[in-house]
């Protein structure tokens, strides 16, 4: 028997409706309804799986609220990351988003967002959803996280996801990036154990 003390969850700071969230959702107030009402749900569907991959590509290398606070502009800029109408844009398409303030202008991403609508493009109705949640683990064998430094940026899981969607040719995600997906998808629970929105979704 071990001798070593328990660790207790840290409490999660108040926000400023008196209830507890995980300390990054304070960080900026554009993060608070994301972290309430999206992050750690359930995502299916082709299109919405895209949109959520498309825009953690963007994110790499960026913090998240850069991306949070241009969504509406991607969207726009992307048709609503319809996977079908985006794997028909044209060159002139790709010119317009070099140009488009309303979105981060890396040409190796937007790239990346064109040629993986057009792999997209070709997969059955429904085959990316299934491979992605395919990749979600048991529950059970993930505890809850007490503390931020409890929560990885990858895991077997989110490298595996990684390889997986590299083989079938969609590029720009890595284990972080797919963790990251992970994460906001709802294929993994990363609220803190003291975080009134666990288990919420």
């Amino acid at each position: 028997m071990s001798d070593a003390p328990a660790l207790t969850p840290a409490p999660a700071p108040e926000g400023p409706d008196g209830r507890p969230r995980c300390p990054w959702a304070l960080s900026a107030d554009d993060y608070i309804a994301y972290h309430d009402q999206e992050w750690g749900h359930p995502v299916h569907g082709d299109d919405a799986l895209f949109e959520r991959l498309s825009l953690e590509a963007f994110q790499s290398g960026l913090s998240w609220i850069t991306i949070l606070r241009r969504r509406e502009g991607f969207r726009r800029a992307f048709a609503d990351f319809k996977i079908a109408s985006v794997a028909a844009f044209t060159d002139q398409d790709a010119a317009r988003l070099l140009a488009d303030p309303g979105i981060i202008r890396n040409r190796a991403k937007i790239e990346a967002t064109l040629a993986n609508a057009r792999v997209l493009a070709d997969w059955p109705t429904g085959e990316l959803d299934a491979l992605i949640w395919s990749y979600a683990p048991d529950p059970a064998t993930r505890p809850a996280p007490q503390r931020i430094s409890d929560v990885p940026a990858t895991t077997d899981a989110s490298t595996a996801l990684a390889k997986a969607l590299k083989k079938r040719g969609v590029r720009f995600v890595g284990p972080t990036t797919a963790y990251a997906l992970m994460q906001a998808c709802g294929l993994v629970d990363d609220h803190l154990e003291t975080c009134a929105f666990r288990g919420k979704a």
